[in-house]
């Protein structure tokens, strides 16, 4: 049986096409998408869908006094959770939402914490705040488009490697550079992209050079006809994040000022790496777990958290965690009570990739043992904690994500955003000084790409990959076929 859906391990949200067998993934192939991935798709998206089996929590768990897990009915966990939301006041809770999210969950988890008056629901990911922050669509999206590269004639690449952070849109500029001459130029750590650029140093520096347009490359930027500037998500996760982005937008709009473009043409690009990370911030989650550090709440709900970026000792000890999620990873331990979640394969989902483009997952299989769909999950608990969520049903919630941010709800199809100049003129106010340290993405050597979250780093194949290039491909003992 074969299933059209979409891929959520990176953020550009690559079209498939699953094959399915007796309630098991047996492949996943590309579909074709021209805006997107075209027929393409990255290794890691082909085959780690082996960890989609391993790992996998598919009962409800509460932990014990001797602080083991015990199975629970899905009555007792959800009564449980229930009432100690109803015990601690709304500004004791938290929530921190991982990177394979689906928008359905984020409105369900937003909504009923949002009921108990609490409005401390973070993203793993960090993303500046300062200036026009994630309140301007345009600050956090790739503008141009994935396809819009195949336009540009000079592309400079900020902080990022996007042939392990984004391949399907390296390809792309691939293409670009060997049949329309695109000029590529880098700032950050030298890294083998696949074609050749023009490296301009590690130092963030450089940026206040190219602002002010006292840089050697200035004169490339200022000559282009449609030039493009993209920043990786990583480089503005540093402490440094507002000064970087302020100097990219300055960049941005210096080029296009120069270049004479029409208005249709978007200039300034973020490339995020996470699949969840654009729709939580349509949805007014707060980029980063920093409130949750100075503010450590009595309940702290984590949906989907596998990238311990918070962990038990930045909170109390009578501290309640609740991990709701598919793997038995890095969130799931340290939490007091488990609830299994479904996966992208077992539900139909919204997931909004970095272009700002809304997409849907189909189930291919159903979710192992008891475990049921995200959003689901957290209307059970709102019922229970007397704060029953309007909706029971996908197009109820749906409707619900219409009212919040319409883009959500039109499927396959890429909302503007604009208001460049006001972005720029705010991004001015950042008072933020760029740090002397050089821009490295997190994702440097192939090894970093193999495994990135919980379903890639539960796959027995990626656990090869990273092997096979640690200790060459000979480590790797393949079982005989005869």
């Amino acid at each position: 049986r074969k299933v059209e859906s979409i891929d959520v391990l990176d953020a550009v949200g690559s079209n498939i096409v699953v094959s399915t067998r007796t309630g098991e993934v047996m492949r996943i192939l590309p579909r074709l998408h021209e805006d997107i991935n075209e027929e393409w798709i990255s290794d890691k998206t082909r085959f780690a869908y082996d960890g989609l089996k391993r790992q996998r929590l598919t009962q409800p768990m509460i932990k014990n006094e001797k602080g083991l897990f015990v199975y629970a009915s899905w009555e007792d966990v959800l009564s449980r959770v229930a009432g100690v939301l109803q015990a601690v006041e709304g500004k004791e809770v938290a929530a921190v939402v991982g990177g394979l999210v689906d928008a359905e969950a984020l409105i369900a988890l937003k909504d009923l914490l949002n009921r108990l008056n609490c409005d401390t629901l973070c993203t793993e990911e960090v993303f500046p705040t300062a200036g026009a922050g994630t309140d301007l669509r345009s600050n956090y999206l790739l503008n141009t488009k994935i396809a819009g590269v195949e336009e540009a004639d000079v592309l400079l690449l900020v902080g990022t490697n996007p042939r392990f952070e984004a391949p399907l849109f390296n390809a792309r500029i691939r293409k670009s550079w060997l049949h329309n001459d695109l000029q590529v130029a880098v700032v950050g750590s030298p890294v083998n992209l696949t074609y050749t650029y023009n490296h301009l140093g590690e130092s963030p520096q450089i940026l206040q050079d190219l602002a002010s347009g006292k840089h050697a490359f200035c004169k490339v930027l200022d000559q282009a006809k449609k030039p493009m500037v993209v920043v990786g998500s990583a480089a503005l996760q540093r402490s440094d994040g507002a000064a970087i982005h302020a100097a990219v937008s300055a960049i941005a709009q210096n080029a296009r000022t120069k270049s004479g473009v029409g208005s249709d043409w978007k200039v300034m690009n973020i490339l995020h790496r996470v699949a969840s990370q654009v729709a939580a911030l349509d949805l007014g989650f707060k980029p980063g777990v920093e409130a949750i550090r100075r503010n450590p709440p009595k309940v702290l709900y984590l949906l989907g958290a596998d990238s311990g970026c918070i962990t038990r000792q930045d909170l109390p000890k009578d501290c309640f965690i609740i991990y709701q999620g598919h793997h038995g990873d890095v969130g799931a331990p340290m939490a007091d009570v488990i609830l299994p979640g479904a996966a992208y394969t077992e539900k139909a989902a919204t997931y909004v990739n970095t272009e700002g483009r809304a997409q849907q997952t189909r189930v291919a299989v159903t979710p192992p043992g008891m475990a049921r769909e995200d959003w689901k999950i957290i209307r059970a608990v709102s019922e229970l904690a007397g704060k029953t969520l309007p909706y029971e049903n996908l197009d109820q919630i749906r409707k619900r994500l219409e009212e919040v941010s319409p883009n959500l709800v039109r499927y396959d199809d890429v909302e503007e955003a604009n208001y460049f100049n006001q972005a720029n003129e705010l991004s001015k106010l950042v008072k933020q000084q760029l740090l002397a340290d050089p821009l490295v993405p997190p994702q440097l050597t192939i090894k970093d790409f193999y495994m990135t979250d919980s379903i890639s780093r539960a796959s027995q194949t990626m656990a090869k990959c990273v092997k096979a290039v640690v200790e060459g491909a000979h480590a790797v003992e393949e079982p005989s076929i005869c």
